[in-house]
């Protein structure tokens, strides 16, 4: 396998060295009862085993690798979908992405996308006194410059400032033309998306942030979902693969991710700051590595599909090197939030994830519903997960399984019951090959009767956009 660059080692040990004695030198520097800081990473199509620390043999990301050995590193997490915009808007929103009202990935021709209803996590912190910025890709509606379509932008849900493309960085992750800041189109950017993203961030904590104010920072990568593109020190190394540039923008944005952690460290931030990082969903490439053992790939609701790396650093609370096993996912991150920042959950609406803070102490999460999914082109459709189980049903109406969502199926979504249920222990069976209804007839039995009732409440509540219009 060959080695990262010189240069690029250098820097890496570098960024990582700094990180660890700023973290030593900060704890005196910081302002006294601060709420901390949060900054959310999120990676767009990374698959469970895309990270060396994850067990990747092809890919080499030493921040992030040094970002789970700092903090934690969990080895049940998951996506909230198999595709990109559900599972973004459970994570700003703490609920399952059907309740939400996004069924699949949004496109222009819809009306889908995430209502200004709903309540996030920027808009519950920006409440409470933070300042709030999301850099990077957005994909929850379209509305980002006046001529582009309807939909909400950042602003509409909380965010202070904004940087951000409505969908994947386009032509490709080099010197892409779509990025819109606070409204105004930027045209061509010269570079690769990773770093035009990082050094958005970084000149957004220059010009905004006082070490007397807490603030909320998205950072949502555009890698490596397609159309990739990654520096020839990068892609070199994987021409053996058939993807190069997958893995060197993998490799690229662990790089500009450890700029913008070096950059907490020089501004005394990284000691009362929470940083996580998670993926939207699995890699695309299911048979090339990247989800390992992992049954199939993004676009399903198979473990390929959903599960993802999932690493919370937060230095003096989080005990660095902790591997946790327990089953948790991007729709607890907004509980996990408010609880840390003392700020209140929305009671006006049914929030599904569950605060992970009893995780840091070394004590259990009381889930009091299972983990959710439901994604109409992948079958399964509804997938539930408790403890090491996990259950699997289909659709009884023969919803289509087109990749461009059509609001003309919600009637259909809305109406067809569950049918074929399996059971699987995933910690006996990752790979979900083998059905253990027969084995556990209680337990099945059991599970069914969550799944079937929760499936009901969900799809009951979630928007109809057929009747949903602008004016």
């Amino acid at each position: 396998m060959f080695k990262l660059t010189v240069i690029n080692l250098i820097l890496t040990f570098l960024i990582i060295g700094s990180t660890a004695k700023a973290q030593h030198e900060n704890r005196k520097a910081l302002p006294k009862n601060k709420k901390p800081n949060v900054v959310i990473l999120l990676a767009d199509d990374l698959g469970y085993r895309d990270l060396s620390s994850y067990g990747s043999k092809e890919v080499e990301t030493p921040v992030l690798d040094q970002l789970a050995a700092s903090g934690m590193k969990f080895t049940n997490f998951y996506a909230a979908s198999g595709v990109c915009s559900p599972s973004r808007a459970a994570l700003l929103t703490g609920r399952f992405s059907l309740r939400a009202g996004v069924y699949s990935w949004l496109d222009p021709s819809q009306k889908m996308h995430l209502h200004r209803d709903e309540i996030s996590i920027a808009e519950i912190l920006k409440g409470a006194g933070y300042k709030t910025a999301h850099i990077g890709k957005w994909h929850l509606g379209y509305d980002l410059v006046a001529e582009s379509g309807p939909g909400p932008n950042p602003h509409d849900q909380g965010f202070d400032y904004w940087f951000a493309t409505a969908n994947n960085a386009l032509p490709t992750h080099l010197n892409p033309n779509n990025f819109v800041r606070n409204g105004k189109a930027m045209g061509e950017m010269t570079g690769y998306s990773s770093q035009i993203v990082a050094n958005e961030a970084i000149n957004w904590l220059d010009n905004n942030v006082k070490s007397s104010e807490p603030f909320y920072l998205n950072l949502w990568f555009h890698e490596p979902h397609e159309k990739v593109a990654a520096p020839d020190e990068f892609t070199q190394r994987h021409k053996h693969t058939s993807t190069p540039a997958y893995y060197g923008s993998i490799e690229n944005m662990d790089m500009n991710i450890g700029r913008v952690l070096k950059k907490l460290d020089d501004m005394n931030l990284s000691e009362n700051t929470i940083v996580i990082f998670m993926s939207d969903n699995g890699s695309k490439q299911g048979k090339e590595g990247s989800n390992g053992e992992l049954k199939a790939a993004k676009g399903t609701l198979w473990e390929g599909g959903i599960r993802v790396p999932g690493i919370i650093r937060w230095p003096e609370k989080v005990k660095a090197g902790t591997i946790e096993e327990t089953p948790a996912g991007l729709v607890d991150i907004l509980p996990t939030i408010t609880e840390i920042t003392g700020t209140s959950i929305p009671k006006d609406r049914t929030i599904d994830g569950t605060s992970l803070t009893p995780l840091f102490n070394n004590k259990k999460i009381a889930r009091k519903k299972p983990l959710f999914w439901y994604y109409n082109p992948s079958r399964p459709v509804c997938v539930i997960r408790e403890g090491d189980w996990n259950l699997i049903a289909d659709p009884v109406i023969d919803i289509p399984k087109d990749n461009v969502f059509k609001e003309e199926w919600i009637g259909m979504i809305k109406e067809s019951p569950l049918t074929n249920f399996r059971l699987f222990n995933l910690k006996t069976d990752l790979s979900q090959k083998n059905d253990v209804s027969s084995q556990h007839p209680k337990l099945f039995e059991a599970l069914k009767k969550k799944m079937i009732a929760l499936h009901k409440e969900v799809v009951t509540e979630a928007r109809d956009w057929r009747t949903f219009s602008w004016k």
